[in-house]
């Protein structure tokens, strides 16, 4: 019987975290730099050399590719003939190996998880406790994937109990533009079939944790109904035109990955989980002979793809001069370049000076003539000013625009993904702008922020309001003063102009 020691347990899985919080899997690599050799469309494009170009400086400087280092999953596989030396339950020794990746001082990552979800909402300050998922099978040795879920992805998770007659590419195909582009785009759909809802649901997320291979697939052909279903939701969901960062291209999936499980006669339910262009994940096994080894990557196989500002394309701004006049100017589409000072905000601050409005309260900081930037950033280690700060979703800050452009005299945000209605409506209104900034090139915007200090709100963390100090921060105008959203018209100009290609885009 193999006995697994309480340390190389824990040990291991502390360094799958540490690993896969900058080295993206070489699959994935790999398809996205595919995506880019094909992409026709220049946003798009240039969205997709910024992840590259983040991806590559994030596995030779060891930080994280994203500021949203996620919610730490593990799947576990339990060989029958297995023994623990250990003194810790399981759970308690995935969360010690989590508790040392995210608290390691030469790559600190952001702790995300909050206690009391329903109530306090307290961060557990280490991002514990992991989601544990085990399966007991024959064997004597023990398998385990270890996974970080951003909250932008995982927040557009969708379920539903189809009837036995539906069809399920049809579901898919309604409801895959419903989720926006907050889950940063092009990455992977992870779907599950059959079971019971909960089944579904984690067939969905265990499907996300294999290789991208759908290229092998399409070469040599479909042998059952599961790989057809693969080709042709890969094939109709690239052909809705949702393109990298939702701009519109050619490429907003990377796989289609699929498991099923046998259902009641009565029943379909299908579940539907995104990764991200974050797309992190580890596998190794343990057999008793000590920690896991996990080998790092060669770099020669990246892409060369080497993204730097372009300022013959794009505008420069200055931040510290910005006036409501030049925000009016802005075209939906356009790309700037911004300079100089701008301040941080995301939910936590967002409420609380909402709050403060209500009391008549004097806000730590002016807002006046001022952009905000939708962002929690990584704390920073050695000679950092800040840690990885890319864009968090900006929808999730819809219900309080009004508020700030009305009440604060801000002028300007800067966020990923589409903005709805209400703060479309209220951008027209207050002629303001929502600048998109890429999802998934954290440590390369934090590049280009040369201070950075907390300006309000300290006890939140990162969630706190800070003050950066950023030079040729790359962005795109997403909605114009007019109240033009990029994120409606380049989707439906390139599925227009998907339709007219004669071939598959593969």
């Amino acid at each position: 019987m193999t006995a697994i020691k309480q340390e190389d347990f824990i040990q291991s899985v502390a360094d799958a975290f540490q690993y896969i919080s900058y080295y993206h899997p070489l699959d994935y690599i790999k398809a996205l730099g595919a995506a880019y050799e094909r992409e026709q469309s220049p946003a798009a494009k240039d969205a997709i050399a910024q992840i590259l170009t983040n991806s590559r400086m994030c596995a030779e400087g060891h930080r994280p590719i994203c500021q949203d280092t996620g919610i730490a999953v593990i799947f576990l596989k339990v060989g029958m003939d297995v023994r623990w030396d250990a003194t810790l339950s399981v759970q308690e020794m995935c969360d010690e190996g989590v508790r040392r990746a995210y608290n390691d001082p030469d790559n600190k990552l952001r702790a995300s998880v909050l206690l009391d979800p329903a109530g306090a909402r307290k961060n557990s300050r280490d991002n514990t406790p992991a989601v544990v998922h085990y399966e007991i099978v024959p064997g004597h040795h023990v398998e385990v994937i270890c996974a970080a879920k951003g909250g932008g992805s995982e927040n557009k998770s969708k379920f539903y109990a189809l009837n036995p007659s539906d069809s399920i590419v049809d579901w898919v195909l309604k409801t895959v533009p419903t989720m926006g582009a907050g889950w940063c785009p092009p990455g992977i759909l992870g779907i599950g079939i059959g079971g019971t809802p909960e089944k579904a649901m984690l067939l969905a997320k265990e499907s996300l944790m294999a290789p991208v291979d759908i290229h092998e697939l399409i070469a040599r052909g479909a042998s059952n109904r599961v790989e057809e279903l693969r080709l042709e939701l890969y094939e109709k969901v690239n052909a809705l035109g949702i393109g990298a960062q939702g701009l519109g291209g050619l490429t907003t999936v990377l796989d289609v990955k699929i498991l099923d499980y046998p259902t009641h006669a009565a029943s379909l339910p299908v579940a539907m989980i995104p990764n991200c262009a974050a797309t992190r994940h580890a596998h190794f096994h343990l057999d008793g002979s000590g920690p896991a080894t996990l080998t790092p990557p060669d770099l020669n196989e990246w892409p060369k793809v080497n993204w730097t500002p372009n300022t013959e394309t794009s505008t420069r701004v200055n931040l510290d001069t910005l006036t409501p006049a030049e925000v009016a100017s802005w075209k939906p589409g356009q790309t700037l370049l911004l300079n100089g000072k701008m301040l941080t905000g995301r939910d936590a601050a967002h409420k609380r000076i909402q709050d403060m409005l209500a009391r008549g309260e004097a806000l730590p900081v002016d807002f006046t003539n001022r952009v905000i930037y939708y962002v929690g950033p990584v704390d920073p280690v050695r000679d950092e000013v800040v840690g990885p700060a890319g864009p968090t979703t900006a929808t999730r800050m819809d219900k309080f625009t009004e508020m700030m452009l009305a009440e604060t005299g801000l002028i300007s945000m800067v966020g990923k993904a589409e903005r709805g209605p209400a703060a479309i409506e209220a951008i027209r209104k207050h002629k303001s702008a929502y600048l998109m900034a890429v999802g998934g090139a954290a440590y390369l915007v934090a590049k280009g922020i040369k201070t950075a200090r907390v300006a309000g709100f300290a006890d939140l963390g990162m969630e706190a309001i800070y003050e950066f100090e950023v030079k040729d921060m790359p962005v795109t105008v997403a909605v114009d003063s007019t109240g033009t959203s990029v994120h409606n018209t380049g989707p439906k100009e390139w599925q227009a102009r998907i339709g007219k290609i004669p071939v598959a885009v593969a």
